[in-house]
Order: C-alpha cells, then sequence, then structure tokens
C-alpha cells in the first residue's frame, strides 16, 4: 500500500506540532506535506505550557536544553493568581502534589483536621513546587521529583519543530489557500487549490488555520458550541517587554475589573497580554491598562485578538481533522491551548487508519476531544464562578451565573467532604482542584475520617515532616535564573532572526 499523504494547513505551533509528531513518529508509512504562507501571521502567544509538553518532547527524542534554548524559554512551576477571590488576594495553583496522600484520603484531610486541631501551617507550605516556585529556585530532581512545565516563545518553538520535521522529511509549501476542493461523492476534501494554482492532494488533512477554520468549517460546517456565557471574555491584546529582573519560575494571572492579565518572563523578554469582556471594557480601555500595569520597556506593538470560547461540534469530520484554534477555542488562564493541540495529534496518531477513515475511530475521537474541552471549560469557568468579588458588573455576573452540572456537583462534593475525584484521565488532578477551590474560597466543612484515626502528636509529627522536608529541599535548589543560564542559556536575542 503506498503511503498514506496527509497534509497539515497552515503553520504556527498547531500545523509544526502536527508535522514534526507524525513524521517522526510514522516515518515512511505516510508523507506529510504542510502548506503555509509566510504572508499570514499566527496568534502565536501560547507561551505558558502545563507538565505534559514535557513528556511530548521526550516523547518526540527532543533534547530539552537544546530545545530551550532554541525557544528562550524559562522553568514553571504553576500560576501566581491575583485578586480573583475578592480583589486584594493572592493564591498559587502549582504542578505536582501537596504532601503525601493516603490511598483512602488526600494530604487536604490530614491538614483539614490539622487545621481544627490548631496544628497546620498554611496548606502552601506541604507543596514542593509552590515554595520553590515563590522563592524563586528550581533544579531537576531525582526521579522527577519536581514538576514543571515551560515558559516560551511560540513563534520559536515553531520554528524549531520546523526544522525538526523537514529534517525528517516533512514538505513545506509555501502559499494561501484559494479554495478547498471536495469529492463531489464522497463529500471528503479532496485537494488543497492555492492561489498560485497548485493544487495539493492529500487522504487526510489537518485544519490548522487558527480561528479561520478554513477546512472543517469553512468547507465542512462542522459547527461550533458557544460557551461565552459560561466564560464571557472575549477580547485580548498581547504585547511584549523587556525582562526587569530575573524571571520567575511561574506565570501571574492578575485579575481586573473586567477580567485579567497575563505575565510570563522568558529568557529574552516578557510576554504581557490582557484578557477582558467587551461588554464591559472598550478596547482603548484594555490598551491603556496594559500599557499601565507592565514592566519593563515595550517592545512590541499591540496584537489584538477577538474570538469565541467554545468548541468544534465534530473536530474529525470526513477525513478532516481540526487541530489547535481551528478545534476550539479556552482561553489562557490555565494554559491549556498547546495541550490541546498535543492531545488531539497523540490521539489522532494512535487512531491513524491504515485505509479509509473508520467512522468508528472518528466518534471516538470527537468524544474524546469534546471531554476533554468540557473538563478544562469547567476548571476554567471555576475560577470566574467561585469569588466574593462585587466590586463591579463583570464579577457581579460571573458570581450569579448558572454553571454546568458537571461543575456544580465537583464544588458541592468539595464544600462538603473535601473530596474530589478525578475523571477520564481529566487533565486536572485532584490537587489542581484543591489548590484552586480553596483559593477562591471554598473551604470543606468536613472531611474524611481516617484523618481521626491519628492522634494530636501523630498528627504534629506528620505534617511538620511532611513541610520540613519541603522547606529543606527548596534551601538546596539553586536560583531560578541562575539554573537556566546554566542548564539552557540562549544567544543574545539579537541572533532570534538568524
Amino acid at each position: 500500500m503506498s503511503p498514506r499523504r496527509i497534509v497539515v494547513a497552515g503553520g504556527g505551533t498547531a500545523g509544526w506540532m502536527a508535522a514534526a509528531a507524525i513524521a517522526r513518529t510514522m516515518g515512511r508509512a505516510v508523507t506529510v506535506t504542510l502548506v503555509e504562507s509566510e504572508a499570514i501571521g499566527t496568534v502565536g502567544v501560547g507561551e505558558s505550557t502545563i507538565p505534559p509538553l514535557v513528556t511530548y518532547n521526550r516523547l518526540l527524542g527532543i533534547d530539552e536544553a537544546e530545545f530551550m534554548r532554541a525557544t528562550q524559554a524559562t522553568f514553571k512551576l504553576g500560576i501566581l493568581f491575583d485578586g480573583w477571590r475578592d480583589g486584594s488576594d493572592r493564591y498559587f495553583h502549582s504542578f505536582g502534589l501537596t504532601g503525601k496522600d493516603h490511598w483512602a484520603a488526600g494530604f487536604q484531610h490530614y491538614w483539614l483536621s490539622g487545621l481544627e486541631r490548631g496544628q497546620a501551617a498554611p496548606y502552601d507550605d506541604y507543596c514542593l513546587e509552590l515554595v520553590a516556585a515563590l522563592k524563586g529556585r528550581f533544579a531537576h530532581l531525582p526521579d522527577n521529583a519536581l514538576n514543571y512545565a515551560y515558559q516560551l516563545d511560540s513563534g520559536l518553538y515553531a520554528r524549531f519543530l520546523r526544522k525538526m520535521a523537514e529534517g525528517d522529511g516533512t514538505r513545506r509549501i509555501e502559499g494561501r489557500i484559494a479554495e478547498v476542493e471536495l469529492d463531489g461523492a464522497s463529500g471528503e476534501i479532496a485537494a488543497l487549490r492555492l492561489q498560485d494554482g497548485q493544487r495539493v492532494e492529500g487522504d487526510l488533512f489537518l485544519d490548522c488555520t487558527g480561528f479561520r477554520a478554513l477546512l472543517i468549517e469553512g468547507a465542512l460546517h462542522a459547527g461550533y458550541d458557544d460557551w461565552t456565557h459560561w466564560l464571557p471574555c472575549d477580547s485580548a491584546i498581547a504585547i511584549q517587554t523587556e525582562n526587569v529582573g530575573s524571571p520567575a519560575p511561574y506565570t501571574r494571572a492578575m485579575a481586573h475589573d473586567a477580567g485579567w492579565q497575563w505575565r510570563i518572563p522568558l529568557q529574552h523578554r516578557t510576554g504581557n497580554g490582557i484578557v477582558w469582556c467587551s461588554r464591559y471594557l472598550s478596547r482603548d480601555q484594555a490598551l491603556d491598562r496594559l500599557l499601565g500595569n507592565v514592566e519593563g520597556r515595550v517592545l512590541t506593538e499591540p496584537n489584538h485578538l477577538s474570538f469565541v470560547t467554545g468548541a468544534r461540534r465534530r473536530q474529525w469530520m470526513r477525513n478532516c481533522i481540526a487541530i489547535g484554534l481551528s478545534g476550539g477555542f479556552m482561553e489562557p488562564l490555565e494554559s491549556t491551548s498547546i495541550h490541546l493541540i498535543q492531545r488531539a495529534i497523540l490521539r489522532l496518531i494512535r487512531m491513524l487508519p491504515l485505509g479509509p477513515v473508520n467512522p468508528s475511530d472518528v466518534a471516538e475521537f470527537n468524544e474524546q476531544q469534546l471531554t476533554d474541552m468540557v473538563q478544562i471549560r469547567d476548571f476554567l469557568i471555576l475560577h470566574y464562578k467561585a469569588t466574593d468579588r462585587r466590586d463591579a458588573p463583570f464579577w457581579r455576573q460571573c458570581a450569579a451565573m448558572d454553571v454546568p452540572d458537571t461543575l456544580a456537583q465537583k464544588i458541592a462534593l468539595f464544600r462538603e467532604t473535601g473530596r474530589v475525584f478525578r475523571k477520564n484521565e481529566e487533565l486536572f488532578a485532584e490537587n489542581s482542584w484543591v489548590q484552586v477551590m480553596m483559593g477562591q474560597g471554598i473551604m470543606p466543612r468536613s472531611w474524611h475520617p481516617i484523618a481521626a484515626k491519628l492522634t494530636d502528636d501523630e498528627l504534629a509529627r506528620f505534617l511538620a515532616s511532611v513541610r520540613d522536608r519541603v522547606a529543606q529541599t527548596v534551601a538546596t535548589l539553586p536560583a531560578h535564573g541562575a539554573y537556566v543560564t546554566r542548564y539552557c542559556g540562549a544567544a543574545e536575542p539579537a541572533d532570534r532572526a538568524a
């Protein structure tokens, strides 16, 4: 059987992540052709990532130091949230685990019991990643004991992956797509016709055209579910600034009266952006607010984005698979954009058909993709719904809105029992839900009775041992900036264009 022809429509992070993974994994079993135009810009603001990207890069055999050097990356241990609960608060959502779980109950149950007995320190003190982040420290530890992700330049990441993909045989065609040709009999995509008349045929087509969704929506009309009634922010502006001081090993998400602002420190610059609901703030007001709350000299012109949070109803339709923004959009609050690209690519590789597209594969792919997005959607809604802020119409709207039953059940269970259950390989594990729910002000009214098994002295010793181990480990870690310089220090910023 001749190699299956896979055509990737669009470059950027999504397109080159797909091409690189498929070309490296499948080798001569497929041919990969990527069509993109230098004249079409990419969104390019997905600069903060989560730990699964570490695994993704390892699966592709990518040398971490080389990758970080090429993308001007720093390490990330979590996200610092400012002002989400009452406007003056601060909490941290870290990677990894807090404390030490028992098979019957998570660590939070022991901590809650200790809190009632007057023996518990702040919950943050029991999490290695959290304490290390706030102290600005990082190092690789044996057995991957410190969980991390990256803060990176997504444009440079795409360039890095392009070199890798082309080295593995991917063919790149420069050109703008003028028409998506459909087969009259099957309704499948037969070819992409470019503005210069060139015709690119294929068996499978990956739509990596971003918000435009030229193939999955423009040609196949897959439909879109709008989730803005739960996630009302619909606009963003991104800019880049000079670094001020050593880069922190975490991303910041700072709430304001109509949304929030991000700050992502890389080696050579800091990524900044503001996300807001246009019903409550104008574009000019948002830009003024962003420029008034950045550190360092502004390096770029503002990049304005408009979006509709939601999911494509079918992300695999006929012989077309949506990858990235063409399949839906989750606002960048929990850094899930690149993760959703990664999940779609790896899922596609596992389901790649040998012959004709199998309807059972299509149905399973769509169900799994939607499940991923719904679970992430609920986690994002939590940040807006669980708030005591009533200082602005935006926050009053968020606090009053109805939420999906799936989220309402999770909140009610935690509030009453302190329990969180992870379902169907859910991205955000128990520790994430616990940190964010308590950070947003949801405190359990009870906890698992196994915590009562320990005497006061036993519980005090247990909590102290966890806390001391965290403090002692963090004390041995070097400063994050110094570690990055030694491990993967990149060339001067002027070399980026080389």
